[in-house]
C-alpha cells in the first residue's frame, strides 16, 4: 500500500493551469511514486518520459513544437522523470508551455543545481515548482497509526524517513550507505565545478561534528587548507543537492540576522 504525502493535493490542485509542474527532491525521496499515485495521472492518458533512457534525450534534442505534438499523440499529461539529463531541458518545457497548453507536463529532478539552472530562465512565469522531502512523521501516522509510529521513532531519528528505509527496516544501515553513495557519486562528484572531491568528503564530515551548531566558514577554510569562496560554492552544491540545509540567523527586525553565521542540518 503506498504513503500518501500531503503535497499530493496541492499539485492535484495546480493541474491544467497552463503552468510545468517541476518537483525537485533528493534521489530515492519518492517523486516517481508521488507522480503514480496521484489520481489525475490514473484517470487520464499519460506519457512516461525518462531521461535517463538515450532515446527518450534523443528526441527531446532540438525539439520543435510539432515534434513534440507527434511525440505526445492523445496524451493529456507527459510526466518528464529526471529531467535534468535531458539537454536544454528548459527550452523543451518552454515549448510545451507555450505551443501545447492543452497538455500538462510534469518534469521530476533530483539535482537541483542542474535542473533549476536550465529551467529558471525559460520558464520564468510558466512553472509551479515544489520540493518533495523525505516522508513525514504526520504521513506515517496516517499510514499506520500514531501509536505505532512512537513506538518507532527512535528507529525513525537514527535512520530517517526515506521511503525504502521505512519499508525495509531491518536493511536500513546497508540502504542508508547506498543513499549516500548515489547522493555523493551521482549528484555531486560529477559535477564540473567540484576540483577536489577529496576535500568535499573532509567537508562533509567536518559539518556532521557541527550539525545545528554555526558554522564558521573561515575554520572550515583553514582546517581543509582552501580558500573560503571554494568551501561557500561546496556548501551550496550540498544543499542544492538535498544533502544539507541551510537555517539563517533569525533576529527580530534586525538586520543582523542576515548577516550572522549560518546553522547547517
Amino acid at each position: 500500500m503506498a504513503i500518501h504525502r500531503q503535497i499530493e493535493q496541492i499539485i492535484e490542485n495546480d493541474f491544467f493551469k497552463g503552468k510545468i509542474i517541476v518537483i525537485l527532491g533528493a534521489r530515492q525521496v519518492g517523486k516517481s511514486t508521488l507522480i503514480k499515485i496521484l489520481p489525475t495521472c490514473n484517470t487520464i492518458d499519460t506519457l512516461w518520459l525518462d531521461g535517463e533512457n538515450s532515446d527518450v534525450r534523443q528526441i527531446l534534442k532540438n525539439a520543435n513544437s510539432e515534434r513534440l505534438k507527434q511525440l505526445t499523440a492523445n496524451n493529456k499529461i507527459v510526466v518528464i522523470d529526471e529531467a535534468q539529463k535531458i539537454e536544454d531541458i528548459g527550452s523543451v518545457l518552454k515549448l510545451f508551455a507555450d505551443y501545447n497548453k492543452d497538455i500538462q507536463v510534469i518534469a521530476s529532478g533530483s539535482s537541483a543545481f542542474e535542473l533549476r539552472n536550465t529551467l529558471n530562465e525559460p520558464l520564468t512565469g510558466r512553472k509551479f515548482e515544489y520540493k518533495l522531502f523525505p516522508i513525514s512523521f504526520t504521513e506515517m501516522v496516517k499510514h499506520t497509526n500514531l501509536l505505532q509510529e512512537i513506538r518507532e521513532l527512535p528507529q525513525r531519528l537514527v535512520y530517517g524517513y526515506y521511503p525504502e528505509i521505512v519499508t525495509s527496516p531491518n536493511d536500513a544501515e546497508r540502504l542508508l550507505r547506498f543513499l549516500s553513495d548515489s547522493y555523493l557519486y551521482k549528484d555531486i562528484f560529477l559535477f564540473k565545478g567540484i576540483k577536489k572531491p577529496e576535500k568535499m568528503l573532509e567537508l562533509l564530515k567536518l559539518l556532521a561534528f557541527q550539525i545545528g551548531s554555526e558554522v564558521n566558514f573561515n575554520e572550515l577554510s583553514n582546517s581543509l587548507k582552501i580558500d573560503n569562496q571554494t568551501v561557500e560554492s561546496y556548501i551550496e552544491m550540498l544543499e542544492q543537492a538535498f544533502v544539507i540545509y541551510k537555517l539563517p540567523g533569525y533576529l527580530y527586525q534586525s538586520t543582523n540576522g542576515i548577516k550572522k553565521s549560518k546553522n547547517l542540518f
